[in-house]
């Protein structure tokens, strides 16, 4: 169901529509001090105004002094005199400690140049420690239909890099009310995570790390961060997908909170003679060489009516002009589940030799579980010796594998080979004489390195002897080809596919200043991964088009290659990738001898199931209650198919549920257009009664796992302790 059919249903204004104040959102602005009908606007200001959006700059300045969302009123940049127009780092060779503040800058033109659309200019910028630079900033912004565009461009003539420009600014972010809640919302590990930024603001970074408590969301999580408040949000987001550079949104709170138990904001407008106020930047990790000249990223804001799925909409428009659907096998498409088996750790286990595969491929075949996720199979075991991608002598030999995967092909069991590609093992004699040289290095020469992982025995476990590893450079053509060699190990062992784990991260890198891997340092490392996915993808279409590539949460735009996600939830788990494309393979880990209430939230959000007995360790058998449920839950969605695999999924967007205890609900359109509404009553012990308000409902119809025929029924319900139900439109 689209965003217009769901706002027919609801009587809700569509996104993007103009409505007009209400008298809440007048009192709103009123408790601020102004009135969303009054103009402050002088002489000094250079205004871009329509129904939605009025964003006003400083004529000498260039500083945002306000930015109003005209059809509610919310006073997002509110007061003028703390308005701000850019920031940058300029570090000196014996002080790094160089910024050009926005609050000394002054324009060389803030000109008007269409109804839509304001340019910007500074020149001979003044820093703090280094006096008058030659840099100058361009900026471009653009109102169109209450989307807001920000386009800039340094151009850096000094003798310093320039490491950071943040633009734009914003130096007093607010909520719509001083009663109002305001959160920021971005997406990361295939879920939606949330953080309170009003009335309570934490200091993410430490109260040593700078003079003002601090948060920070990162673009390689997440190009979209959502400022959500209860009935409306303002969409931000850098709109590039290639990942260029890092990008943070920023949120900075003066001149502090009240106190250090509740991080509770002063409701004050001045406390202790100080000004209170949230600070919102976006700050872009350039590294602009002297001479040289930066395109930023576009940066965009845009309001919207509803809660995070309205925002998120707001990116699916968006993302729609530029994500390429990749191919995906059929197998993978049609409703199945998998099974993730580790046979050996870097102590050395060597838990399930390959030749002792079968009766494990049996166990999956018999069960109807579609495929392995076959991990530690290489030399060295899980998290050992990688980026090696060699059999393990300890195991068995190559052929012996190669025959196990051919076996499970002839049972109609596709064998998925775990793989790392991003870290090397420090132990290995492999690293010491070559991988070294690929390694990527911070800004004083010196390599990243991560702990690794701790397996099976006391002294790992405790930390003791992991296998340190180094982050390889993405960006670095040697170490590329060093990588698709060990990627075609797999593709010969004629697997179905393979499945990226830690695809989503570098561990502490984000940029790589090796001054001799290629390229011109530093590299956002970052702004490798989907080079080196399509060097992949071109090497596996050569051996077979439908080989899967899946990968550990992959960023949304890493999907374009790795579509096959696997990640974890939780009870409290918002299922953003869900909504952003209904049937995109997405798969959840099971591991509860009993776990109905994962695989309650599984049948919930259309996730395929990932049996994990024994953390990944046992057979199917091992875990017999599990299997079963999953079973139903499988056989369930194969019965109604057209209504739980092949509809639209539009979370609780459609419908509302009125319980007299905690479900979870969504909604499904088919593509008839009928509807189906599954509840979920996790409590493990009471029996809970729900009304489902389903507008303009037809016949309806009830199934369960347990009860698969469907039955009449009304719009109340009873749900048993740990139980799922399908409502449904006959």
């Amino acid at each position: 169901m689209n965003r217009r059919t769901f706002n027919k249903l609801a009587g809700l204004t569509a996104i993007g529509a103009v409505s007009h104040p209400s008298s809440d959102a007048q009192k709103d602005a009123q408790e601020w001090g102004s009135s969303p009908a009054e103009s402050t606007a002088t002489g000094a200001e250079v205004i871009l105004e329509d129904a939605e959006l009025l964003i006003a700059f400083d004529r000498n300045t260039g500083a945002i002094t306000r930015l109003t969302r005209n059809s509610t009123g919310w006073a997002i940049q509110r007061r003028p005199e703390l308005g701000l127009s850019f920031r940058l780092l300029a570090p000196l060779p014996h002080r790094r400690d160089n910024f050009v503040l926005p609050q000394k800058q002054r324009a060389s033109r803030v000109e008007k140049v269409s109804d839509h659309q304001v340019r910007l200019e500074w020149k001979n910028v003044a820093s703090e420690n280094g006096g008058v630079l030659d840099i100058a900033f361009h900026a471009t912004v653009t109102l169109r239909q209450g989307q807001l565009t920000f386009e800039s461009k340094l151009i850096n003539h000094s003798p310093l890099t320039v490491e950071t420009l943040d633009y734009p600014y914003l130096g007093d972010l607010n909520p719509p009310s001083r009663t109002s809640s305001l959160t920021t919302e971005h997406m990361w590990y295939g879920n939606l995570s949330g953080d309170e930024i009003y009335p309570n603001f934490g200091n993410e970074h430490g109260y040593w790390g700078d003079r003002w408590p601090l948060k920070t969301i990162d673009s390689k999580q997440s190009l979209l961060c959502l400022l959500q408040a209860p009935e409306q949000g303002l969409y931000t987001a850098m709109h590039d997908p290639t990942q260029p550079y890092l990008l943070q949104f920023t949120f900075e709170q003066h001149p502090g909170v009240l106190d250090s138990i509740d991080s509770r904001v002063p409701e004050e407008d001045v406390i202790s003679g100080l000004p209170v106020h949230l600070e919102f930047r976006t700050c872009h990790f350039l590294f602009a060489q002297p001479g040289s000249e930066k395109q930023l990223a576009p940066v965009v804001f845009e309001p919207y009516n509803g809660d995070w799925h309205a925002g998120i909409d707001v990116y699916k428009r968006w993302r729609a002009t530029w994500f390429r659907q990749p191919h995906v096998a059929a197998w993978v498409t049609e409703v199945h589940s998998w099974q993730q088996l580790q046979i050996n750790t870097p102590e050395q286990d060597f838990s399930i030799p390959y030749r002792d595969l079968k009766p494990y491929i049996d166990d999956c075949a018999s069960h109807g579980v579609g495929a392995i996720q076959l991990v530690g199979w290489n030399k060295g075991g899980q998290d050992g010796c990688d980026p090696a991608q060699n059999t393990d002598p300890g195991l068995g030999t190559w052929q012996e594998l190669y025959d196990a995967i051919a076996y499970a092909k002839r049972k109609g069991v596709k064998i998925i080979l775990f793989a790392k590609l991003s870290w090397a093992d420090m132990t290995t004699e492999w690293f010491r004489t070559q991988l070294y040289k690929y390694a990527c290095t911070d800004p004083y020469g010196l390599p990243y390195e991560t702990d690794g992982y701790s397996y099976l025995t006391p002294t790992q476990l405790a930390g003791i002897n992991n296998h340190r590893r180094e982050i390889m450079d993405f960006l670095c053509p040697a170490y590329q080809q060093v990588a698709v060699g060990e990627f075609k190990k797999i593709l010969a062992l004629n697997s179905a596919g393979f499945l990226y784990d830690e695809v989503c991260h570098h561990g502490p890198v984000e940029y790589s200043f090796s001054p001799n891997h290629g390229y011109a340092a530093p590299g956002y490392i970052y702004n490798g991964d989907m080079p080196m996915a399509a060097l992949f993808r071109a090497a596996a279409d050569k051996v077979d088009p439908d080989f899967i590539f899946s990968g550990e949460g992959p960023q949304d735009w890493l999907m374009q290659y790795y579509p096959v996600s696997y990640f974890r939830i939780n009870q409290g788990s918002r299922p953003v990738c869900r909504y952003i494309d209904s049937y995109t393979p997405l798969m959840v880990a099971v591991t509860g001898i009993d776990d109905r209430q994962m695989l309650n939230l599984i049948l919930l959000n259309r996730y395929i199931i990932s049996y994990e007995p024994f953390n990944f360790k046992g057979k199917l058998s091992d875990f017999p209650m599990t299997l079963a449920y999953g079973q139903k839950i499988d056989a369930l969605r194969t019965r109604y198919k057209d209504y739980l695999w092949d509809a639209e999924f539009c979370d609780t967007l459609g419908a509302t549920v009125s319980a007299d205890g905690l479900v979870r609900y969504t909604v499904f359109v088919a593509g008839s257009g009928k509807r189906a509404v599954v509840l979920v009553n996790n409590d493990r012990v009471r029996s809970i009664r729900a009304t489902v308000n389903l507008p303009n409902a037809g016949k309806l119809v009830l199934a369960s796992p347990e009860r698969p025929d469907a039955v009449p029924a009304s719009e109340t319900v009873v749900l048993p302790p740990l139980s799922a139900v399908v409502l449904m439109e006959a």
